[in-house]
């Protein structure tokens, strides 16, 4: 962990150096842009008299200032970035030390209803998601959060190259994190895409011509005006005639730069987070293939976005009075720029949402390698077709502090189900969340908290908290037989690995041991693969008689009138339970 600390604190420290520098060039950026106002107004005053160079100097000074605005931009964008990088570092530092609960939980991606993701501490306060989320995008949060949920045994050795490749990548991810932490977007990004489709063009083709003809004669009109061949009031009737087309166009104009001014960021900041993903080289596979999304076109989609910004911000100069104001009289500039704001939509609309995904899946496994790159110890499983459902050494739970955790092997086949009995708080139910974890990070790509793993990809399914619902006037107990409904179902359509803990807490103790014990055997003649946490002695039985069936425990001792606790996963059926000796010792009996 030194050495992470370390190299997050030395970035530290070099952006802090870089973002002076930055800061410093932003001061002597607002002093030029104020030096050129002044010099602008005594201009203005001292050829008072002469009106063709008040003129010149009017709009010399507003094209300069234009462009000292736009650098002026470019340089707090660079120094923003700078202090996103080293947010980014702090957090990751404050991450080692286990200070993760301030960071979003993903609470809006629980789901009760889920194969697994109530019951292992997926989401929600002290979650996996907030520990190992690093996501900026709306759309990136919830391709991570798919992720998680996926349930999906595919082509996970392509997702685990994925992850190492952009785990050794700790430069570029933060650059691209830092990037995307900058955009600030009024709306969604679905409804962006739903307004691309949406979208109906108001401007006739023939414009694609006529702001250009009109820019070129007022330019001829200047050019003599200065030449002394024309009247100013020539000038004034041609600029007058510009207002009036324009006019025409006003009020649909006025609405597509209203939305297009709500978007025109997130393009901006999309546009530069492509670049970021354009100007690297990646071997894996998974990576490759999304990364030839953007870049397998005639022209860069880069450039394509880039451009797209650029009419964007064009036809947001109407805002600008004076130049607004000049603009559409001379050169018909809405007309102009809603034109290619049109025809982009029309070439380029219906690959938005396509860009958007590669970006959301960066951002989403952007978080992925950043947890392989923190945790180098962890190892990556070795995955078979057939053979160990899971095998591994040393194995631990990600969320608890390593100095202190207590690593058990995990070794199950195939069709074999664990009977697991314990003592209260002797480790049963986070070692089924281990377990668990174990299953979803390597269904992932990602690497599990081990020392050696092997994995024949299985599907997860859970029973381990569930609740009544008074709004649904529902008993805890017909929510829990609900569950055990929906296991038995799924098991019948697909391969699961089945974790459960203490199941039919809502009945009496006989009616539990026997419902519990026809329930182990139904999923023992499916030849499913599981463990099943119990406080019932009775059930460990179901091992002598069950094939497949083994009994395991975790221990309690009292020792000179203290409960002991060593967390390790032992052969065979606890002897020792503690609840009467913590009533005594709590002295809530005698």
């Amino acid at each position: 962990m030194e050495k992470l600390i370390a190299f997050y604190t030395n970035n530290i420290v070099t952006y802090k150096e870089e973002s002076k520098k930055v800061k410093s060039k932003l001061l002597r950026s607002s002093l030029l842009r104020l030096a050129v106002f002044l010099l602008a107004a005594f201009g203005i005053y001292f050829f008072m008299g002469n009106a063709k160079i008040v003129m010149a100097v009017v709009l010399g000074a507003i094209i300069l200032f234009v462009y000292l605005v736009s650098k002026h931009s470019d340089l707090q964008y660079v120094y923003h970035k700078f202090l996103a990088l080293i947010k980014i570092n702090e957090i990751e530092i404050d991450v080692l030390n286990r200070k993760f609960h301030n960071l979003p939980d993903g609470e809006e991606f629980s789901d009760p209803m889920h194969f697994y993701s109530q019951d292992i501490d997926l989401f929600g306060k002290g979650s996996f998601y907030q520990f190992s989320n690093r996501t900026a995008l709306e759309q990136g949060s919830g391709a991570l959060a798919k992720q998680f949920t996926d349930n999906n045994i595919d082509n996970i050795e392509q997702k685990q190259e994925a992850i190492k490749e952009l785990a050794s990548k700790p430069k570029w991810r933060q650059q691209f994190a830092a990037i995307a932490t900058l955009v600030k977007a009024e709306v969604s990004y679905k409804t962006i895409v739903s307004w691309m489709e949406k979208h109906n063009p108001f401007i006739p083709k023939v414009m694609q011509y006529v702001p250009t003809a009109f820019a070129v004669v007022s330019v001829a009109t200047f050019v003599l005006y200065f030449l002394g061949l024309i009247s100013g009031f020539i000038i004034a009737i041609w600029f007058f005639t510009g207002i009036l087309v324009t006019g025409f166009f006003f009020k649909k104009v006025s609405k597509l730069a209203a939305d297009m001014g709500k978007i025109q960021s997130t393009f901006q900041q999309y546009q530069k987070l492509i670049v970021e993903i354009e100007n690297v080289e990646f071997a894996s596979k998974l990576l490759k293939e999304k990364r030839n999304v953007i870049v397998n076109n005639s022209k860069k989609t880069s450039v394509v976005l880039h451009e797209f910004s650029r009419i964007l911000g064009a036809l947001d100069q109407r805002n600008n009075m004076i130049f607004g104001f000049l603009g559409n009289g001379f050169l018909l500039w809405d007309i102009l720029q809603s034109y290619k704001i049109e025809q982009w939509i029309a070439k380029h609309g219906s690959s938005v949402e396509e860009w958007f995904n590669v970006i959301a899946f960066f951002d989403a496994y952007n978080s992925l390698g950043n947890f392989a790159f923190n945790n180098p110890a962890y190892v990556y499983p070795i995955i078979h077709k057939e053979g160990k459902v899971l095998k591994v050494e040393n194995a631990a739970h990600p969320l608890l502090d390593p100095a202190k955790s207590v690593k058990n092997n995990i070794d199950i086949n195939n069709a074999e189900f664990f009977i697991v009995t314990g003592a209260n708080m002797a480790g049963k139910s986070t070692f089924l969340r281990t377990v668990s974890l174990q299953i979803v990070m390597a269904n992932m790509g990602l690497p599990v908290c081990g020392t050696a793993a092997e994995y024949s990809p299985i599907k997860l399914i859970t029973s381990m908290r569930t609740t009544d619902s008074l709004t649904d006037d529902e008993s805890y107990f017909f929510s829990e037989l609900k569950r055990l409904k929906f296991i038995v179902d799924e098991i019948q359509n697909d391969r699961y690995f089945i974790v459960l803990d203490e199941i039919l807490k809502g009945t009496n103790s006989t009616d539990k041991a026997i419902g519990s014990r026809k329930f182990v055997e139904k999923l023992v003649a499916s030849k499913s693969t599981g463990i099943i946490a119990t406080h019932d002695l009775s059930l460990c039985k179901a091992a002598d008689e069950l094939p497949g069936v083994k009994n395991h425990y975790f221990d309690a001792e009292i020792i000179s009138d203290e409960l002991h606790f060593d967390y390790k996963f032992k052969d065979g059926i606890c002897k020792n339970m503690n609840a009467s000796f913590l009533l005594k010792k709590m002295e809530i009996v005698d």
